[in-house]
Parts: structure tokens; sequence; C-alpha cells
């Protein structure tokens, strides 16, 4: 019994002593390693680059740097920060100059906002380059027209007295010269209206889901459009011949023709019979036909949706 509770109190003194041991080791190696690592150490240490607010008119090449060298003289703790989590340099390329076809970065320049963005003394740390030039190629630019894509539903009696008017009717767009030598126009978004009644005014996008690789300078337009009242007229017009051969005497019938019309109420009473002209063109007559399809051939501007009651005029040759 004795020595059985002998070798019991024997075991437990060297778990004891085991475990005191393994707490003064690692509070040893936790002491050494505060130590080592305020010491101050000299490092270089690889900055991330990103190049942001790129002009539309410019690419940067692939092959510039994406990291800069940065010589550190910090304790260690710095070092290994920024050596697992180096923080991204955002090189502002809008605002560089030109030199022999490439942007240039000058660091000294650039000294505050580079400190803001990492975080550094420039009195402990240092670029090993001083400059870094920045290779890019020009986009092609080329000027394109827009054209609507906007659908208009009109109320009773209501239409348009002109076409949509666009501001700016063109936008200036850049991109590889594969894609903008074919790119002939640009489109709105598809916008439905219904039911208009007054002036339409108001702005719509460029429709820009086709052209991933161009860049659009403007990516809105405004439109305009005059809406009026408008009323349906009528005019009794004479069918004129044309094209008859010499010596041919050709009676048609009927020899009037009514010409339907529709006019802004304000322009109603402007519209006078001498203002049309119908025609019927001897020389569409083939075989055996005996009918010409008339047509106008002069109308005033501001009248739309003609319209003809006959679709085709009789003919008989007299010798």
């Amino acid at each position: 019994m004795l020595d059985t509770l002998t070798a019991l109190t024997r075991t437990r003194f060297k778990k004891t002593n085991f475990n005191a041991f393994l707490f003064f080791l690692f509070f040893a190696v936790i002491v050494w390693i505060f130590v080592q690592f305020s010491k101050e150490y000299n490092q270089i240490i690889e900055i991330p680059v990103e190049y942001v607010n790129v002009p539309p008119n410019k690419v940067i090449a692939e092959d510039n740097p994406e990291e800069l060298q940065l010589r550190m003289i910090e304790n260690g703790f710095r070092i290994a920060w920024f050596s697992m989590f180096a923080p991204t340099l955002s090189i502002d390329v809008a605002g560089l100059t030109e030199e022999e076809e490439r942007l240039v970065y000058v660091i000294d320049e650039h000294r505050t906002e580079i400190q803001q963005q990492l975080n550094i003394n420039f009195e402990d740390s240092r670029f090993l380059r001083d400059v870094l030039y920045i290779d890019y190629r020009q986009r092609k630019e080329k000027t394109i027209p827009v054209f609507s894509r906007i659908n208009v539903d009109f109320g009773a009696g209501y239409a348009a007295t002109n076409d949509f008017q666009l501001e700016p009717d063109s936008i200036t767009v850049s991109g590889p010269d594969n894609i903008l030598d074919t790119l002939n126009q640009l489109q709105t978004i598809p916008l439905n209206i219904d039911n208009v009644k007054y002036d339409l005014s108001g702005t719509v996008g460029i429709d820009t889901s086709r052209l991933k690789k161009v860049h659009v300078y403007q990516n809105r337009v405004t439109y305009f459009l005059d809406v009026e009242k408008f009323t349906e007229g009528s005019v009794e017009v004479p069918v004129e011949m044309i094209n008859v051969p010499a010596g041919l005497n050709v009676v048609i019938f009927p020899k009037e023709i009514l010409v339907f019309y529709q006019v802004n109420l304000k322009d109603f009473s402007k519209v006078e019979a001498s203002d049309f002209k119908v025609v019927g063109d001897f020389s569409r007559v083939s075989g055996n036909q005996d009918f010409v399809i008339p047509r106008i051939v002069e109308q005033p501007d501001f009248v739309k949706n003609l319209r003809l009651n006959e679709k085709k005029i009789q003919f008989i040759i007299k010798k």
C-alpha cells in the first residue's frame, strides 16, 4: 500500500514539472519573438500597384509594372505586416504628364498621397525607383449619330408636328479600331409612351448592351417632340397624266381625285387644292393594262398621313 502511494506521488510530481516546463518554454519563445520583432530591420517589400482614372481615350499597356519595390527600415512587426498584407498603391493616371508617349509618375511629387495610402514614413522607407514610366496606347475616337427608339402612342386626334429631336444628336465614342470601323450609329434604350396629348421632353439612356469594349462619352441624351391636335381634311385634285407618247390621246376616269390628309388645327385654313399634285405615269403601263396608279408628287410640308380615295385611274386610248 505504501509503495503504491509513493508511485502515484512521483507520477503527479513528474506531470507537474512537465507542465511547468512547457509553460516556461512557451513564455520564453514569446519573449524571444517579441525581442526579435522589436529590432529594426532593413527589408525590401513588394507593393502592389493599380492604375485608376484612366482617360477614356487611353488604354494602359498590359506589361506595365504590377508592383513597386519599397525598402523599409522598420521593426519586425511592421515588416511582417507589410510582407503578409501589403496595401495596394492606387496611381491616378488622369493627371500625369506625358513624355515620349509614356505617362510619367514621379514618386517624390506624390509623397502625400502615397503616405496616406500606405501609411508609411518616407524618412524610414523609400522606393527603389524614383520614377515610374507607364506605357499606354491611344484609343481611336469617333463621333456617331444617335437614333431614337422611342415609341409614342398618341391620344385620339393628336400627332407629332415633326420627328423626335435629340440633344446631342451625335456622341463621341472610343474603342478598338476593328469595332469602331463598323459602328455607324448609336441607339437609345427602347421607351414606350402612351396616350400622348402634350409636347414631350425628357432624357433617355444610350443602349450600350452590345458595346462592351467601347467607351461612350455620354450615356444619356435629351429628347423633344412637339405634339399638336390634328384634324383630317380633303381636297379634290385633278389627275395629270405624264410621259404620254406624242400623238396619243389618253382619256382618264376619274379626272379628279380626293386627297385626304391630316393637318394641325392652326394650319387647317392654309390648305389649298393647288398645293397638291397627283399624276398618273403612262410609262409604267405594261401589256394590256388599262389603268395607272395615281401618285402624290407635291404636297404642303405641314400635312401628313396622305391617302387617295382611288387606287387606280382607268384610261382609254382614242385614235
